[in-house]
């Protein structure tokens, strides 16, 4: 069984081996590509900590004097593969919130509580240029101050791979792995403009969260799984149990 992933690089390298693996057939459309962005670099600037929604903030940053001089701070992660994302970056004190942007916050939250963070310190909040909730603002009403600096974007891949369009056409493809809402429109517009979009709709498609599911839905896929929580091992899982029950 083949399965289509539109990760960006280069994580979607790491998806296709677990696959492998697993002993599906892969086929790689990154719908999204990674461009960082310089940061200014304010060495006056003081920090309490550090919070990171998606690995891809810390990529290339640390290699900027602004990050080296970042890693004595704790950081926040969203998740566990943004976690593992700033322990390599140099980052020794890494709080994995091992959800979403509102699992971060009450992570921020609890440290206040236990009196391990101070309120008063501001935040740095690395982040991209499209931003699926404004987590500064959500802390920002709850008397943090937030200070985000935009280190990459995500630019949407207008063209399938040919090996996606022919497979589509030739019906070869029997699933499409979706990690965000930006990269699920792509899909659908590059699939639309290789004339695959009913083929490429009528598989089943596999959904990290339901808000990216909600865009598959609306433009007509039946066959929509969302995983159990957003994550991608929770969406291997799903993707597993519906094609190897």
């Amino acid at each position: 069984m083949a399965v289509l992933v539109t990760r960006p690089r280069p994580d979607n390298e790491a998806t296709a081996a677990t696959l492998r693996a697993r002993g599906f057939e892969v086929v790689l459309a990154p719908m999204l590509r990674f461009e960082a962005l310089a940061v200014q670099d304010d060495v006056d600037a003081r920090y309490g900590a550090v919070i990171v929604t998606s690995a891809n903030a810390l990529r290339g940053f640390e290699q900027q004097p602004a990050g080296q001089r970042l890693l004595d701070l704790p950081l926040f992660a969203v998740g566990e593969h943004t976690a593992n994302a700033a322990r390599r970056a140099g980052f020794d004190r890494v709080i994995s919130a091992n959800g979403d942007a509102t699992a971060l916050r009450e992570a921020v939250l609890a440290r206040v509580k236990a009196k391990e963070l101070k309120k008063t310190s501001p935040l740095l909040y690395l982040a991209g240029a499209d931003r699926a909730r404004d987590l500064a603002g959500d802390l920002g009403e709850r008397g943090f101050t937030v200070v985000t600096q935009t280190t990459y974007r995500m630019v949407p891949v207008a063209d399938l791979p040919r090996e996606a369009s022919d497979g589509f056409a030739a019906h070869r493809i029997d699933a499409v792995l979706h990690y965000s809402r930006r990269s699920a429109r792509a899909f659908l517009e590059a699939a639309r403009a290789a004339g695959v979009e009913i083929s490429a709709l009528a598989i089943l498609q596999c959904s990290i969260s339901d808000p990216v599911a909600s865009i598959l839905r609306d433009a007509g896929a039946t066959q929509v799984l969302v995983a159990r929580s957003p994550d991608e091992n929770a969406l291997l899982e799903a993707l597993t149990r519906a094609l190897r029950p």
